[in-house]
Parts: C-alpha cells; sequence; structure tokens
C-alpha cells in the first residue's frame, strides 16, 4: 500500500513535532543540570570565602594578642619588679641579677636580630625565654603565653639561644685536654676524695624524649623508652670536663662508651693524660685513671668496681669504697643538673636536634653558675644541697634527692654491663690501687665504713 501525498506530509509533520518536543526536553535537562552545578559553585566559592573571611580574623586576633607584648608580656612588667628580689630572680632564672647581665653580654651578639619586616624580639627577652624554659620545665606554650609570643618563635628562641650559649661558654668552662689541666683536677680529687690519680668520674645517662618522626627503633632503649645518650665526666669540684651527647638510645650500654668520641680518644691515646708517675715519693708509679660504675668497662684508664658484695675481701671492699667516693661527685653532679634545670623532670617535647642544644646548654650553665660559686662564694651549689660526709665517714643525703625524687626525672641511668672481660695490664692497675688503699694510702675511718 503507498502513500498518497497528503498521508506523507502529516507523516512528515508528526515526525518534526517529536523531534522538536525531544530537543526542548532535552534543552530543558540540560538548563537544570547547568543550574545545580552553577549552585554548587556558588555555594563553594560562598563557604571558601567565610572560611577565609574567619581566618584572616582569627589571623588578625592573634596578631594584636602578640602585639601587646610590651604592655602586658613577662619581660617588660613583671621582670622588672622580679629584679628587686633577689630570691625570687634566682629561683626564677636560677642565678641573680648580675649574673644575668653578664650572661647577654656575653651572647647578645650571637642573638640580636635586625630590623626587619617588624620589630624584633631582643636578646635580653630571648635570653629569658630560654632560661626560664629550662629552669621550670614548663612547655613552650606556657611560655608563649608568658611572653606573649607566639609558638614558632618560642620554639626558634629557644633552640637559637641554646647553640648560643654552647658556642660563647663552653671555651671559658669546659677543661681543656692537656697534662697540666688533667694534673690539677688529680690533684683535686686527692685533696678532696682520696683517690690519687683520679683525672674525672664517669657516668651516663639516657635522656628521654618523644619519640621521633621516622625515626625506627634508634632511639628505643632498654627501658622501653625513646632516648638520646649524656656521657659525662666531672671533676672533684662537680664541674663537667667533657661530654659527649646524641647517642641512639637503642646502643647497648655497655657498649655506649666504647663507641662515643670519648671513650675512642682515650682508647687511641688522644686525651694527653699525663704518664704515670709516682704517687708520693719513693712509691711505684701509677696512671691516671678515671672512675665509673658497673656501666663501664675495666680498663687501663678507667677503674671499675670488683663485682660481687659478700664474697669480696676486705681489701676489694676498700677498694670499692674508695671508688664509690671518687664517683659520687658525678652521681651529684647530674643530680644537680636534673634539680636546677627542670626540663629534665619529663620527656622533651621537642626535635632530637633540638634536645641536643638544651643538654648542651643547661651543662655549660651548669659549669658557668659552678664557677662563680668556687670564685664569688654565689650559692648555685649550696653545701646543702650535694651529698656530704659526717665526721665518722657517713653519708649525709644531698637536698637535689628530694628534688629529683619528688619529679618524674627524663633521666634514666645506662645500665650496669655483665662482662668481666679486661686485659692483664687492667687488672693489674686495679689491684695496684687495692693494695695501695689497704696500705699506705690507707683513711682512719674506712675500715669501720665497709662493715656498715
Amino acid at each position: 500500500m503507498s502513500y498518497n501525498q497528503h498521508q506523507l506530509y502529516e507523516w512528515h509533520r508528526t515526525c518534526e513535532q517529536i523531534i522538536q518536543k525531544y530537543n526542548v526536553e532535552n534543552l530543558r535537562r540540560q538548563k537544570i543540570a547547568v543550574t545545580a552545578t552553577v549552585g554548587a559553585v556558588i555555594a563553594w566559592a560562598t563557604e571558601i570565602s567565610k572560611k577565609k573571611r574567619r581566618y584572616k580574623n582569627k589571623r588578625t586576633w592573634i596578631t594584636e594578642f602578640f602585639e601587646q607584648r610590651r604592655r602586658y608580656g613577662f619581660y617588660h612588667t613583671a621582670l622588672p619588679i622580679l629584679k628587686l628580689e633577689d630570691l625570687r630572680f634566682r629561683n626564677y632564672f636560677r642565678m641573680n641579677t648580675i649574673q644575668f647581665k653578664e650572661l647577654l653580654e656575653l651572647v647578645a651578639p650571637k642573638i640580636t636580630r635586625q630590623y626587619a619586616i617588624r620589630e624584633p624580639i631582643e636578646a635580653g627577652q630571648r635570653l629569658s625565654i630560654c632560661l626560664r624554659y629550662l629552669a621550670s620545665g614548663d612547655s613552650m606554650t606556657s611560655m608563649s603565653y608568658q611572653y606573649l609570643v607566639s609558638l614558632t618563635a618560642v620554639s626558634k628562641i629557644i633552640s637559637e639561644t641554646c647553640q648560643a650559649l654552647w658556642e660563647i661558654l663552653s671555651p671559658l668552662v669546659l677543661v681543656q685536654c692537656n697534662e697540666s689541666a688533667w694534673k690539677a683536677i688529680s690533684h683535686d680529687f686527692n685533696e678532696k676524695w682520696h683517690f690519687p690519680h683520679c683525672i674525672g668520674a664517669i657516668d651516663g645517662k639516657h635522656v628521654i624524649i618523644q619519640s621521633p618522626e621516622k625515626s625506627g627503633s634508634a632511639y628505643f632503649n632498654y627501658k622501653k623508652t625513646h632516648s638520646i645518650v649524656l656521657l659525662a665526666m666531672c671533676d672533684a669540684n662537680y664541674l663537667f670536663t667533657y661530654v659527649d651527647i646524641g647517642a641512639f638510645g637503642r646502643q647497648s650500654d655497655g657498649g655506649i662508651f666504647k663507641q662515643s668520641e670519648m671513650g675512642q680518644r682515650f682508647a687511641q691515646g688522644k686525651m694527653n693524660v699525663p704518664a704515670a708517675d709516682e704517687i708520693y715519693e719513693g712509691s711505684t708509679t701509677y696512671p691516671y685513671v678515671i672512675v665509673g660504675d658497673e656501666a663501664f668497662p675495666l680498663t687501663s684508664y678507667l677503674m671499675r668496681p670488683y663485682p660481687g658484695r659478700g664474697e669480696l675481701t676486705t681489701e676489694k671492699k676498700i677498694y670499692n669504697y674508695r671508688l664509690s667516693r671518687a664517683r659520687r661527685v658525678i652521681e651529684n653532679a647530674f643530680g644537680i643538673l636534673a634539680a636546677q634545670w627542670r626540663f629534665y623532670r619529663k620527656s622533651t617535647i621537642a626535635k632530637v636536634d633540638t634536645t641536643e642544644k638544651m643538654v648542651k646548654a643547661t651543662i655549660v650553665l651548669h659549669n658557668w653558675l659552678r664557677k662563680q660559686d668556687l670564685s664569688r662564694r654565689e650559692t648555685f651549689i649550696t653545701p646543702e644541697m650535694v651529698d656530704r660526709e659526717g665526721n665518722d665517714g657517713s653519708i649525709i643525703p644531698g637536698t637535689w634527692r628530694n628534688i629529683v625524687a619528688s619529679n618524674n626525672s627524663a633521666f634514666q641511668d645506662i645500665a650496669a654491663t655483665s662482662t668481666h672481660t679486661h686485659t692483664r695490664i687492667a687488672a693489674d692497675i686495679r689491684n695496684k690501687f687495692t693494695e695501695y688503699f689497704y696500705e699506705e694510702g690507707a683513711v682512719p675511718w674506712q675500715f669501720s665504713r665497709i662493715y656498715q
């Protein structure tokens, strides 16, 4: 059947209507989709704009908050009043106003900043923030609110000032490794602690830190905490003479000294230790040695106690007692360090590099203030603070022990090494000192002390 002309026309018109209707519907849907998209974009842009305004308002508030530093910050308001009260100033900074001024004059050239976009924080305030942080153990956030300095700035100030303190003070207060210095230290040990030819007492501590990022188990120690290691020697006056900072906490405690720069320099004969000589006129020659506890190996230059207790002979017990008296100075030096600089009372929340700078700063500050004790009769370390002996040789505990015991200390002892391997030469040297302490070098109270 064929379509006539009229039917063909109607069919063509119907098709056009269908196509037109489809196009209209399709266009309507496209408009709806575009409208929805534009609406979403506008909503997103509006939200971003609101967030930016909120952020801008927050930043403006923060800027305004810290810009009140000169009106309300501790350094410009309370510190001038604190300077009028010596006892409180000492408690706040661990030094008096004269010492603070002297220290500022020393480090100011390294911590003064030039005026750039805004007025810099002055050197005195930088030193104040750093000293208070180390002395108090408060958080950096607390320092930020107290001094009205941003948290980022506080962290940077503490790191930079600690580094400056180390660079300026270490040449002034750490011993030069030469024969005359070692002999002077040996003389003091003999006079004060009755241990001749002793050039230092050594000990080590794990300084507890928070787990560093991406460090794996490098800093994870035997106490199941994260730490860096501080090895230190001191003289008979509680002055640190040589420090080695930064070994990984995971190192076996028996190997810490051997692997340290200090241990390697002693082993290689690079510490300029005097040659063996007489203790008294006509005696045999004795080497100059350092003294340590069971955490350290017995060597020709390092004396440690005889192992065991009840089965020891009288001579060996006396040797252990005399070595313990000499070694107690480093125990007290570490105790005073933790008592005076209370940032050691908890694990450090800082980068490892910054923590090392803090430790170095407390070491040289300790020595700088202790030297003024000895030369000016200052009171950074009072007689009551350290262990002392009664008339009968008994030990009266120093007050630092109560201070440290009442706080959670970030110091942990390095563990005793169980190895008894040593050379015949090292054993012979220890036997010589044992014989000397029992005979011509005996002190009147030693026999009664070993049986108490």
